[in-house]
This record gives structure tokens, sequence and C-alpha cells, in this order.
């Protein structure tokens, strides 16, 4: 089989590597249709984050059921199912309240278990990890890349709202315009927030949250974007979502949370540990800072339902599609912002 490989900075090749086989009773072999480039995959494409050369890399995959490992009970050969980006056993104590990705039988998508970006993939805790599509949407192509999102992104933007505890009538700021913010916004309108503040620097996606519910936008960074938030919001929201992970980003979101409100994180965390992070003004001003890396299967089966009733489109964040081999022509799009977020169908 091919899948994608890391072979440095600025390298991803698409090389041919062994098939995952059925290893466990809970394994399920799962044939890739869909997945999608990340853009914290672009960390260690730019070499701003350590990764093993030769590791094959994506976490984002659908596809079709090939094999199932005796003790798996959810799917079948031939079923269409999505995956979070986290390998999950769905009986542990944090599967059980909602943690799933501090399974302590978790795993990834990488090494032997396929790669996301891979035509086959191993998920090893089938049951818990692995969400069946209806068989009446699993050949809708329109429908399957809406659903495409929930594997991550969608999941993340829900998660770092639910954490900012948006809530019916509410006001909140998103920093940041790539796809999980974009995602952010989604998910705070299907909260029933009232106000959706969307904060970014690339005009073309600041349209697109507009499309998505954002009611204002702020096309800035640094203190500009921060002055421009307090005049919009008379001082800051309550609700903040930070969905970018930079040091920078948590710290604008940090200055335009209002007192006694939550700043709702999900960005991977880059460059905070260089600049610190400033945990004098939330003390000072009682600020909440909430959330981490999103558990994404807590939410995978609200968020589909909605999607398949037609209430949540969250497909057209992808602005490029490649086929695998053009997975490496994904990653630069992405790096040089070319594409919002990359779709690869196989």
């Amino acid at each position: 089989m091919r899948a994608a490989i890391y072979r440095g900075p600025g390298e991803i090749t698409v090389e041919e590597v062994p098939r995952p086989e059925i290893e466990s009773p809970t394994d399920a072999i799962v044939r890739v249709t869909h997945t999608a480039v990340c853009g914290s995959d672009l960390w260690f494409y730019r070499g701003q984050s350590d990764r093993e050369e030769g590791s094959r890399v994506g976490h984002e995959p659908m596809g079709i059921v090939e094999e199932v490992g005796d003790d798996v009970r959810s799917v079948e050969p031939g079923d269409r199912v999505f995956a979070p980006f986290v390998i999950s056993c769905g009986r542990c104590e944090f599967c059980r309240k909602g943690l799933h990705t501090s399974c302590v039988n978790g795993d990834s998508w990488g090494g032997d278990n396929g790669g996301g970006q891979g035509e086959y993939v191993r998920a090893t805790e089938a049951d818990g990890t692995l969400v069946r599509v209806p068989d009446r949407h699993a050949d809708d192509e329109d429908t399957l890349e809406a659903i495409l999102p929930l594997t991550d992104v969608m999941g993340t933007g829900h998660h770092a709202a639910v954490s900012a505890g948006v809530s019916e009538g509410d006001t909140c700021i998103v920093v940041g315009d790539g796809a999980v913010g974009l995602c952010g916004v989604l998910a705070a309108r299907r909260l029933g927030a009232e106000r959706i503040i969307a904060m970014g620097h690339h005009e073309d996606r600041l349209e697109l949250a507009e499309s998505f519910g954002a009611t204002e936008t702020i096309a800035a960074r640094g203190q500009d974007a921060v002055d421009a938030a307090e005049d919009l919001t008379n001082g800051g929201a309550n609700h903040v979502l930070e969905c970018v992970g930079a040091a920078s980003a948590m710290e604008t979101a940090i200055d335009v949370c209002r007192p006694g409100g939550t700043v709702g994180y999900v960005g991977v965390p880059h460059g905070v540990d260089d600049s610190g992070l400033d945990v004098f003004s939330l003390f000072g001003d009682n600020i909440g800072l909430n959330g981490g890396v999103a558990p994404v299967r807590a939410y995978a089966d609200e968020l589909l339902a909605d999607v398949l009733q037609g209430t949540l489109d969250p497909s057209p964040i992808f602005t490029k599609t490649v086929d695998l081999g053009g997975v490496p022509d994904g990653y630069r799009a992405m790096d040089e912002r070319e594409a919002i977020k990359v779709l690869v169908k196989l």
C-alpha cells in the first residue's frame, strides 16, 4: 500500500509501505477513501516541532471497513466509517467521562497502524473509535465531505466553544481564521451564540466565517485586534475561543476576555513555553482557562446527527482537493496559505 511519509522539514513523500493487518481481536482494518491535511501537521512540516523522519503522517481517516477482529461488535466489513484523530477504547475511566484523548488504551494512526494519509489504517480499538455512517448516506459524496471534518477540526472547534462556556444568547470572540477557528464559529452558532466575532488576518477566510455565522469580523492582529475587539464588546467578551495555539494567539485571547470570563483553548500550543503565559492577568481578572486536546469522539455522534439532518456543514473549509499522490502539494498549499484545508480523496 501507499502512504504519506515525513522525510524532513518541507518534505513529504508518498511511498510503498507494509499494509496493516489484524493483530488483536479488537482491531479493524479500514480502506481509506477520504482523509485530510491538518493545520497541526504544519508544525513538523515547517520544522517547528519534532517528528521522526521516515514516519507516516495523517490522522483524519474515513473509509470502508475491510476486516474486523473477533471481538469487534460495532462495525462489520463493508460499513462506511470515520474515525477521530486518536484511537480510544470507549471503556476506560477517561473514555466513560468523555475524555477520549486521555484513554489508557489509546493509540495513534501512525507507525504500524498505517498512517491516516495512506490507503489502509488499523483501528486498534475499533468499537471505541470508529463511527459508523448510516448506509443511506454511505455513498453520498457531499454528505461525506461534510462528515470528514468531524474526524478533527469540527470536533475541535466545538470543544473550544464548549470549553469557553458558549450558550444561548452569548457574545463570543473566536481567535483564529484557520479550519479550527472557522469550525469554532459554526460551533458557537450551533450552541446559540447571539454575537460571534471572528478574528483573523485573511479577508477570504473571514468572509467564510461570516457565511458560517460570524456577526462581525476583525482583520487585524496584536494590539490592533485587541483594541478593535474591546471597542465592539465594550471591554471584551465573556467567552473566547482560542483556535491557533501560537503564544501570540493565546495572549490575544486572554486580552480580549472580559473579567470573570473564560478562554476555551484548543490550538496545539506552540511557543508558549518560550514567551510564558501571563498567569497574573488571569488571576487579577478572574479569567478561567479551560480546554486542551479535543476529545472529538465524545462529540462525534451529536455532530454527525446534525450533518445528516442538514443543519451543519463544515465542508467549505476544504478549498483544495488532491489524490494521495498530491498530498505533498497539499502540504505546500497549506503552508503557503493557498488553501484553508486540503481534502484527500483516494
